[in-house]
């Protein structure tokens, strides 16, 4: 299955008020909005991607608990990027200097801010080509590490600041690198069969 863009009309952009409404409108369904105002449908994840999404936000919970260093963030939470996208990564973080800059009202809607870190975890409904174009407008809206997790091919994407992507088959984990320190991501659950 794709994902599916609805293009409302060449001249109307959802405003934030617009697209929160839709969202609370229809809360079965997953939304994001491209920096174009264009609506994106989302299909819910299968059982088996939903456990390696758990398996990876407990890692990062637990890394994060133990250092404080930040805030984690689950796939339903909403960023509005820079650029006017409203993006929901699988996993997401934002160190804690930078969360603690918004005020509570910002805090409250989609904090208008791209996260310091995220992951996508490609499901078998997913198209790598646009979760590439997805880890690249991070990249262009300010983050500095991000992974692109795909279990079916064993390999994971490493996204950079002011770094060409590096791909790695089949690694048994991931470092946070200086943005996260000391974090080691296990994948032993999250690439196997």
């Amino acid at each position: 299955m794709t994902t599916l863009t609805l293009n409302l009309n060449p001249t109307l952009i959802l405003d934030d008020e617009q697209f929160i409404s839709i969202c609370n409108h229809n809360q079965n369904f997953n939304f994001e909005r491209n920096h174009k105002g264009e609506l994106i449908i989302m299909s819910p994840t299968g059982s088996e991607t939903g456990q390696k999404n758990w398996s990876i936000a407990g890692q990062l919970w637990a890394w994060n608990n133990r250092y404080k260093l930040g805030i984690g963030f689950d796939s339903s939470t909403g960023f509005k990027l820079p650029n006017g996208a409203i993006r929901s990564p699988d996993v997401s973080w934002i160190k804690l200097e930078r969360w603690e800059k918004l005020t509570p009202e910002e805090r409250r809607k989609f904090a208008a801010i791209c996260p310091d870190f995220v992951i996508e975890l490609l499901s078998v409904n997913d198209e790598i080509e646009e979760t590439r174009k997805k880890m690249t407008e991070y990249l262009e809206n300010g983050l500095n590490l991000g992974w692109l997790i795909d279990p079916q091919s064993k390999t994971v994407e490493v996204y950079q600041a002011n770094q060409s992507v590096i791909t790695l088959n089949n690694p048994q984990t991931l470092y946070g690198e200086n943005i996260l320190p000391d974090f080691v991501l296990d994948l032993t659950d999250i690439l196997t069969d």
